[in-house]
């Protein structure tokens, strides 16, 4: 698996989880959503992803996005 596909799988699991934890538990579970997606932004204009660099310390391959 490349560290791009990593950070998208991670990215939409912890997007589907805050949902879930939000709608059954509490609304502020919906700030976890809004911070995947403001990283997602900022990643995508200044290519530094926090994810990223974890999943490269794991050992995923480098892809196209984040080497």
């Amino acid at each position: 698996m490349t560290i791009d596909k990593a950070v998208l799988m991670f990215a939409g699991f912890v997007v589907l989880i805050s949902l879930a934890l939000g709608i059954y538990y509490s609304p502020y579970w919906f700030l976890l959503t809004a911070f995947a997606g403001l990283n997602m932004f900022q990643a995508s204009i200044t290519g530094f992803c926090p994810a990223a660099i974890v999943f490269k310390k794991l050992g995923c391959k480098a892809g196209i996005a984040f080497k």
